[in-house]
């Protein structure tokens, strides 16, 4: 089995008021002009889901950035991954490295997030990363293939699971790893994936993230088992978004 059509995803973070509308059909018009070989996906700020959900953008899904492991209840501030897919979303970020260190959340809260995501049809998009002191001290791929164990479900699979490796190290900080680094982690990724699913593990996306930009999209997007990326501030314009999307798109 080969991986599916190459997914280019925007993590607008805590970013983004109304006037955001415009990115969305700036892109979509960028799109409709130029083509784009990969799905794109934005996800913004829970407040703006809905809206950008009900403009007419259809090269652009829009996907929300975490959800809670309950369908309901005592959970104040807290949305659930039903709500969202009221609201249309058909992706959800769960574990990303933010989430991990800022909320505390375990590997086992985010296998119960992407249950969550999955119970409701939309497709868990599992993050996974080391930090620098992890890196520096030889042990990256001990810690994304301990993180990627305990944190997909057993009710992952090739059509409701995306894994997105982000090096914390790199998020936000204009450090790029080398091509041979992100190769290196991409490979323990796909055999685990291989290992756990068989041959559908190879129809499972891997995105990278990590300070993408256009300028260096087209030399990650020609390393081996990087099927699209994971995007922060740099898909916050349309323009620079679709930087990323024009190298990205070309995956065979």
């Amino acid at each position: 089995m080969t991986a599916p059509r190459a997914l280019v995803a925007g993590n607008w973070k805590m970013n983004g008021l109304k006037q955001a509308v415009y990115e969305i059909t700036r892109l979509n018009e960028l799109i409709n002009v130029n083509g784009a070989t990969c799905d794109v996906l934005i996800c913004p700020p829970f407040t703006l889901i809905g809206h950008l959900n009900s403009l007419s953008a259809p090269n652009v899904a829009i996907g929300a950035q975490d959800c809670h492991m309950n369908m309901s209840g005592a959970h104040t501030g807290d949305i659930s991954a039903e709500m969202l897919n009221e609201l249309g979303c058909g992706y959800i970020i769960v574990g990303h490295s933010e989430r991990r260190a800022d909320h505390g959340e375990s590997s086992e809260t985010v296998n119960a997030k992407a249950v969550a995501a999955q119970n409701v049809g939309a497709t868990a998009i599992i993050c996974v990363g080391e930090t620098i002191e992890q890196r520096e001290a030889g042990e990256a791929l001990d810690v994304v293939t301990t993180q990627l164990k305990a944190s997909i479900p057993d009710s992952a699979t090739t059509d409701n699971t995306i894994i997105a490796y982000e090096p914390v190290w790199a998020i936000g900080t204009g450090k790029v790893p080398t091509a041979a680094d992100v190769a290196e982690v991409h490979l323990a990724v796909r055999n685990q994936l291989l290992d756990r699913f068989g041959a559908g593990g190879d129809a499972i996306n891997i995105l990278y993230g990590g300070s993408v930009k256009g300028s260096n999209a087209a030399e990650l997007m020609s390393v081996a088992n990087v099927n699209g990326a994971l995007v922060g501030g740099a898909s916050l314009k349309a323009d620079d978004f679709f930087d990323i999307i024009a190298a990205f798109g070309h995956i065979g």
